[in-house]
């Protein structure tokens, strides 16, 4: 297997020194959820009710949805708006190409970066929470490779959708699916309070399954069906790569 694609990852990394205001912005976005919405609101809300664990506060019950967000906004944000500004303008990748990396290199470097600033986004967030005190369980140690893999899956499936985007009008979409998912995957509000049809609606949406290897995870509520988040999560992330590989070989390759 070839390790070349390291070589993108330190590129990014290097152009990013110049720019540490922009990367430092994804820090605070989730803090400032937290603090608006998990403490602010939560003095308001009380406890919520979580199956299998009980009465909790509401900031606790916020807070691993909110780590889930920002592992998923870290790596969206690389994989769809800078991606396609290296592509299409910027001509990063055809400079790239030039060079030994080939189009899979390419794909794997752009992904391994943005894992890379998910994960940094997901420890920072977990940080914090350990000083708000909403962290419940020891498993939480493993909220940040889980937070790895719901990077792996967005900047999968980011990736891909990215390499059939004709202009930044086109990444209207990406809000449109993003912003749902923020609001309606058990982030704000236990799956029990929508209504049936639409629990079902909310147990397929990508950001869902982060959400509830998150929250068990802080919680200490560990059962079998989070495979399944996992599986799904695994899946989604390997085929957006398999997607994004061939579709730049066919549009950057003459």
């Amino acid at each position: 297997m070839s390790f070349l694609f390291v070589h993108v990852v330190e590129r990014n990394f290097m152009a990013y020194r110049r720019m540490w205001l922009v990367f430092l912005s994804g820090f605070v976005e989730p803090v400032l959820f937290l603090l608006s919405i998990g403490v602010g609101v939560g003095k308001l809300v009380g406890s919520v009710t979580v199956p299998g664990v009980g009465a909790i506060p509401y900031d606790m019950f916020v807070a691993p949805a909110l780590l889930a967000t920002s592992a998923m906004n870290g790596s969206v944000f690389d994989t769809t708006f800078n991606f396609f500004f290296k592509y299409k303008y910027a001509k990063s990748f055809d400079a790239m190409l030039a060079t030994p990396l080939g189009t899979t290199d390419v794909a794997l470097g752009e992904m391994g970066w943005a894992l890379l600033r998910g994960t940094i986004y997901a420890a920072a967030f977990l940080a914090t929470m350990l000083v708000f005190g909403l962290v419940e369980s020891w498993w939480a140690i493993l909220a940040i490779p889980a937070s790895m893999l719901i990077g792996f899956a967005f900047a999968g499936a980011g990736m891909a959708a990215t390499t059939w985007m004709r202009s930044f009008v086109d990444f209207d979409y990406v809000n449109i699916v993003l912003v749902p998912m923020f609001l309606f995957s058990a982030t704000f509000f236990p799956l029990s309070r929508y209504p049936e049809a639409l629990q079902w609606v909310v147990r397929v949406t990508p950001l869902y399954q982060g959400v509830a290897i998150e929250r068990s995870l802080v919680l200490g509520d560990l059962h079998w069906t989070l495979l399944l988040n996992v599986a799904y999560l695994v899946v989604m992330g390997l085929v957006g790569v398999r997607v994004a590989g061939k579709r730049l070989t066919k549009l950057l390759t003459p």
